[in-house]
């Protein structure tokens, strides 16, 4: 009988014991804590604010199809843009594409900046631009323009490349797919040098 009181007073003396308590312990937090500082600005510039107002942006952008001819395309980006004032043109960033041909040949590119104009059916590439293919090229220029329904690619300036044969320096190159349903054709031109390393 004794315990049994002796309990129901330990019972009735934590009932009231936990809450104050609590109560403490919330006082103290309020005490401590700082005041909230609600003057931080947005950690934004007004220029960067301006420009994502004036035009519509993505980030991370993915997308894959096919193209006319059959060929498997994928291109992905940091960012892509939507200039004010033209619709259906879009500036993308830190450019990765790759293409997968009919005939198993695979063009996989990277460039810094990618210029798209859906309705015209072009792409301009610039800054780094490199190509890796498939048959052991590396290929390196400041510029490419693409067709994006189908396989024709253009570099219109120095091309650097290495592959198979060994070292090669040209003026131009262009990477099509002949309407013919022949192997997708690369051709250098515009003062070709050639350093063949044998095997």
């Amino acid at each position: 009988m004794i315990a049994r009181d002796r309990y129901s007073r330990m019972v009735s003396l934590l009932k009231v014991a936990f809450p104050l308590g609590a109560l403490a312990l919330l006082s103290t937090l309020f005490l401590i804590a700082r005041a909230m500082e609600t003057d931080t600005p947005i950690p934004f510039a007004d220029i960067e604010i301006q420009e994502r107002l004036r035009d519509q942006q993505i980030t991370g952008p993915f997308f894959s199809g096919t193209t006319q001819t059959g060929d498997q395309m994928s291109f992905s980006a940091e960012k892509l843009i939507t200039l004010q004032d033209n619709v259906g043109k879009n500036r993308a960033e830190e450019v990765k594409a790759t293409l997968r041909t009919t005939k198993g040949a695979t063009f996989e590119l990277q460039a810094d900046v990618a210029e798209l104009d859906i309705a015209g059916n072009s792409a301009l590439l610039s800054g780094a631009v490199s190509m890796a293919t498939s048959s052991g090229y590396r290929i390196n220029t400041e510029q490419l323009t693409s067709q994006i329904s189908t396989l024709d690619v253009t570099a219109p300036e120095t091309v650097e490349a290495t592959g198979p044969l060994g070292e090669l320096t040209a003026g131009n190159m262009r990477i099509f797919a002949p309407n013919d349903g022949e192997n997708t054709q690369m051709l250098f031109s515009g003062g070709v040098k050639l350093i063949y390393t044998p095997k």
